[in-house]
């Protein structure tokens, strides 16, 4: 056990009681985020000149496809956490949704629906974008409800408590933690700036605003799961969730580039860089006409 002169304090319970109404915290951000993320989304399909209305009636297959695809990842990635009793499955609220299933299963549910529908799915996925950013920003703080999911001791001042029936097995007399939950909320909450800044500063086509995100999230996530200490299936060593990090980074790269090159254009005065002011291209000024409107 070490002694440190300043800590974060984690909660007692990741459960508040309203009334005689138990509300899980996680579950409650979770929530909160999907609502944040829906909104900016919304807000930007109908700034880029899009039919608001067309992303309500699509946003909730989105949203089920992510939270689908989040627990199913989560449960093939760590399915030895399920084998004593699958009903853990349906147990969103104590936590278990990756990140890499959100990604997966709103993307494919992206692609259906706006197929069917006859939408612009690249679009539709730059809208997405920096909502997916302010959802993550919001959703770690449930980590810290739950204490789960925190890096490897630290001295710091701003190491992280955890309570000893929560600490993984070799590291029952060490007090305080890397707060990776904090660490990924401040990163995401930086990288919305700079989504945003890239945005109005360059003229993206198509798809290079998801591109942009994969490629910065992913990098930094790297780092982040590398300090974890939670239990984690690894190959040769490394945890599952690093390969997957590298992975899609690369990628994340390669098609920011190649849509860079041979990527659909927005039409002009529909990319956020169109409406900065001054610009040569900025048509704020005009009436808009929704794409699809007769």
């Amino acid at each position: 056990m070490h002694t440190v002169l300043a800590s974060i304090p984690s909660p007692d319970s990741g459960v508040v009681d309203v009334g005689p109404l138990p509300i899980h915290v996680y579950g409650l951000l979770l929530a909160i985020g999907v609502l944040v993320a829906a909104k900016i989304a919304e807000t930007r399909w109908g700034r880029r000149g899009y039919v608001q209305k067309d992303f309500a009636d699509l946003a909730i297959w989105v949203i089920v496809g992510g939270i689908v695809g989040a627990r199913v990842y989560h449960v093939i990635s760590d399915y030895q956490l399920f084998t004593d009793d699958w009903l853990k499955v349906f147990e969103i609220w104590e936590g278990g949704l990756s990140i890499w299933g959100v990604i997966g299963g709103g993307v494919i549910a992206v692609v259906l629906v706006t197929k069917i529908r006859h939408l612009d799915t690249l679009a539709l996925m730059d809208c997405i974008a920096p909502g997916l950013l302010a959802a993550q920003a919001i959703g770690r703080w449930g980590n810290w409800f739950n204490q789960e999911l925190f890096g490897g001791p630290t001295d710091l001042a701003w190491g992280l408590e955890i309570s000893p029936e929560n600490r993984p097995a070799g590291y029952e007399n060490v007090d305080t933690f890397h707060p990776t939950f904090l660490y990924e909320s401040l990163y995401c909450l930086f990288l919305l700036g700079v989504f945003l800044a890239v945005e109005r500063r360059f003229r993206l086509r198509k798809g290079q605003g998801f591109a942009l995100y994969l490629a910065m999230y992913t990098f930094g996530r790297f780092f982040f799961e590398n300090l974890r200490v939670d239990p984690a299936n690894e190959i040769g060593g490394i945890r599952i969730n690093s390969f997957v990090s590298a992975i899609v980074c690369v990628f994340g790269v390669a098609w920011f580039v190649w849509l860079g090159r041979r990527g659909p254009e927005y039409p002009l005065g529909r990319a956020p860089a169109d409406r900065r002011a001054g610009h040569p291209l900025d048509h704020s000024t005009e009436p808009e006409t929704p794409v699809g409107t007769p």
